[in-house]
């Protein structure tokens, strides 16, 4: 009995050991393959570049304008590429466009996709780049205001058809104005303190402060405001930062809204704080201003004015305790006048 208990346990322990060795080749496999797939998507995410990544251009009605792209093949062998047109308008409030990928579809009222000429497919070598020059012709009719656009740049697959890679395009983005009479209107529609995302007037930590802004475009081209904001406590600047000022700046498309974020710095543990924003926007320099203020209270502060107030109110109601236990203790007849 005592053998067999012994040849049992060491088959038992060559069973575990098979097992976790089966394991362990397993998870290394799966380990490997999966560093594969992450390689082999990197190398098909990165076959391609392209700069400018935005133009700004003016297009009078009946003018042509061409711009110069850089396309470079990131990788060691020949690529075959595809020009695709497309409109986009406004994704979300952080400026990320929404690119209309149909190739029947067009954007409404700001459509630059009517205005391209037609792009003829090109090969890049390995390692080098390819200047594409793409031409926009404005129709003599064209209503005066901004019209954006992309041209992406597709790898295509030869062996199946030349079918196009969407997942490893790349994109330029075009802003082009049509001079003439246009509105020009924005409007700060939020002025928000925020701490952790949540809208606050008083803070209990300086930690995280930021100013929200947010605007609207209801004119008929892209503006980008710009300008700076301050922070006071007292009549002391305390921080100052500039808002939109990197070329180029960022636009807020005509029909859209567009929201930044400022972080305050320098801001204490203690005392009452004002923000002052001043924009600019518009080629009449038309300008917004507005100021918000905000406390920074630590809430041990907080805890002792609460314990204070506590502190007075029973104190307030001792003494009408007393007040009103006296005058019950007065004698009757009893007169503080003159005498009979």
């Amino acid at each position: 009995m005592g053998n067999k208990g012994v040849l049992k346990q060491q088959i038992q322990t060559n069973v575990r050991t098979i097992i976790s060795v089966v394991a362990m080749v397993v998870l290394a496999a799966f380990v490997a393959a999966s560093v594969q797939v992450q390689h082999a998507h990197a190398a098909t995410a990165n076959t391609l570049k392209v700069s400018p990544v935005r133009s700004d251009i003016e297009l009078k009605p009946g003018e042509s304008k061409t711009i110069k792209m850089v396309v470079t093949n990131l990788t060691g062998a020949q690529i075959d590429v595809k020009p695709l047109a497309n409109d986009f308008v406004s994704g979300d409030e952080r400026g990320t466009p929404a690119l209309i990928l149909d190739a029947d579809k067009y954007a409404g009222s700001h459509s630059l996709k009517r205005f391209m000429a037609p792009l003829a497919n090109f090969s890049i070598p390995a390692k080098k780049t390819q200047v594409v020059e793409v031409t926009f012709n404005a129709p003599r009719d064209a209503k005066p205001g901004g019209y954006f656009g992309a041209v992406r740049f597709a790898p295509t697959t030869p062996d199946s058809g030349g079918q196009v890679n969407l997942s490893a395009s790349v994109a330029s983005i075009v802003l082009a104005t049509v001079p003439g009479n246009v509105t020009q209107n924005l409007t700060l529609t939020n002025f928000d303190l925020q701490q952790d995302g949540a809208n606050k007037t008083y803070f209990t930590t300086p930690d995280n402060i930021q100013a929200s802004f947010r605007f609207h475009n209801d004119g008929d081209v892209h503006l980008s405001p710009f300008g700076k904001v301050s922070v006071k406590n007292g009549s002391k600047v305390v921080y100052e930062a500039d808002f939109n000022q990197k070329v180029p700046r960022e636009m807020v498309l005509p029909d859209s809204n567009r929201r930044w974020d400022v972080p305050l710095k320098n801001i204490g543990t203690f005392g009452k704080y004002e923000v002052h924003a001043t924009f600019t926007y518009g080629t009449k320099n038309q300008t917004i201003e507005q100021t918000r203020s905000f406390w920074v209270i630590p809430q041990l502060y907080i805890i002792l004015a609460l314990v204070a107030l506590v502190i007075v109110l029973i104190l307030i109601g001792l003494l009408i305790w007393f007040i009103v236990r006296k005058s019950k203790n007065r004698k009757p007849g009893t007169s503080t006048g003159r005498g009979r």
